[in-house]
């Protein structure tokens, strides 16, 4: 069956997570994606372990989980960005192209005639997604950003945490995944304008723009009462009981939505009097009296085992789960069904476990052909097949360092 994308290529000079996380998305939509790397060293990611899917060679960087999170379904190829006929395979590619990623400071790529305004000239149907931490404009447009320093000035550590405890960031790089996501969605959006327009734009994201965006209810809290939200731990400002408690064996996460919901709970859990108190009635004076509601819970709880209350609450319909380590994430029949994880090849025919993309297309469904690539990996291949350069023009770019 055909892929949604089969027909673009993308060329990807970015690096880290968020221009790979939405690349690899494009990858596996089926979109032809060559990655632009350093010589010898690659994507910093490669060495950002342990753990190390695997370990450096003589002619190559090691490739660390970190790298092999966001590059399956890709190509590679090792290029001096600092020569002119570095420069001048880059412009070629771009020549060929439909997308262009990259996420260099503000203005980084002028001194190599790689800025949106000179590559429009030269591809006026490319789209061309720069991201930064801050933007192409305002007066913190220069700084660099990183995922853990956008999370604590975007808000979302000042929400995240125990109430008397301190800022916490997400457990994952959230800010950088959320970024590739928005990202990819602009570069589709951009791909089906260029339909009515024949033309390709330039894209401006910026990780701090895409924090604020994503506190979602949290940041419409604060708008409609100019108040700032205090940390409720495993809490939810607006919901209750909505939050994580502990059993005889492990913890579990209660999400009850509605009051119809809370009922049933209260039924099931034999706590029924808390339904005849006018302060637990409705989810309005649930939120305000909640000081006093979760210590009940909370005490009800403890007295079984984790699977007693899923299994009793799940009879019900009282949205109820684990608090999982990973191992058991792993092990999730639910998830072992839909084929989250899956073993790719790489270009010796060894396979390597992804967690694949949970997007799933009934007619034109993403593919998975490829383990992340090794540096340079296809360098020939582009060179040659990509861009039609004879074996001699080839062996001239080896040789003189541009291409390695």
């Amino acid at each position: 069956m055909k892929t949604p994308l089969e027909h673009i290529r993308v060329l990807d000079l970015s690096r880290v997570l968020a221009g790979p996380w939405a690349s690899q998305l494009l990858a596996d939509m089926g979109a032809h994606v060559i990655k632009v790397e350093r010589p010898k060293k690659g994507d910093d990611t490669r060495f950002w372990g342990p753990p190390f899917i695997k370990e450096a060679s003589a002619d190559q960087p090691p490739q660390a989980a970190y790298f092999h999170c966001a590059n399956r379904n890709k190509e590679s190829i090792a290029i001096d960005i600092r020569t002119k006929q570095g420069q001048d395979v880059i412009k070629s590619l771009i020549a060929c192209s439909d997308v262009l990623i990259e996420n260099f400071k503000v203005g980084g790529l002028a001194q190599y005639g790689l800025d949106y305004e000179t590559v429009h000239q030269l591809n006026p149907r490319l789209v061309y997604c720069s991201i930064t931490g801050f933007g192409q404009s305002g007066p913190s447009a220069h700084k660099a950003g990183y995922d853990a320093m956008i999370q604590g000035e975007g808000g979302l550590m000042s929400l995240t945490g125990e109430p008397n405890g301190e800022p916490m960031k997400v457990g994952v790089a959230l800010v950088d995944v959320m970024t590739g996501l928005y990202a990819s969605n602009g570069i589709l959006a951009a791909l089906m304008a260029r339909h009515t327009t024949q033309l390709g734009q330039h894209l401006d994201i910026a990780l701090l723009d895409v924090q604020m965006a994503t506190l979602a209810n949290q940041g419409m809290n604060y708008l409609a009462s100019g108040e700032n939200p205090k940390r409720q731990g495993n809490g939810h400002p607006n919901i209750v009981p909505y939050q994580t408690f502990a059993t005889q064996d492990g913890n579990v996460i209660l999400a009850i939505g509605n009051d119809e919901q809370f009922a049933k709970f209260c039924t099931q859990a034999k706590l029924g009097s808390l339904l005849d108190n006018d302060r637990f009635k409705t989810n309005e004076q649930r939120v305000m009296h909640r000081d006093k509601l979760i210590p009940i819970i909370a005490a009800r709880l403890a007295e079984e085992t984790m699977s007693f209350w899923i299994e009793s609450l799940e009879q019900v319909a009282v949205p109820c789960g684990a608090v999982n380590t990973l191992d058991k994430v792993f092990d999730h029949p639910q998830l072992k069904h839909r084929k989250m994880v899956r073993e790719l090849p790489d270009k010796k025919g060894e396979k390597f476990a992804s967690i694949v993309s949970p997007i799933n297309l009934s007619s034109t469904p993403l593919s998975y052909k490829s383990a992340p690539p090794d540096l340079g990996q296809d360098s020939k291949k582009i060179l040659q097949h990509t861009l039609g350069l004879e074996q001699d023009e080839v062996q001239a770019l080896f040789e003189s360092g541009a291409v390695s």
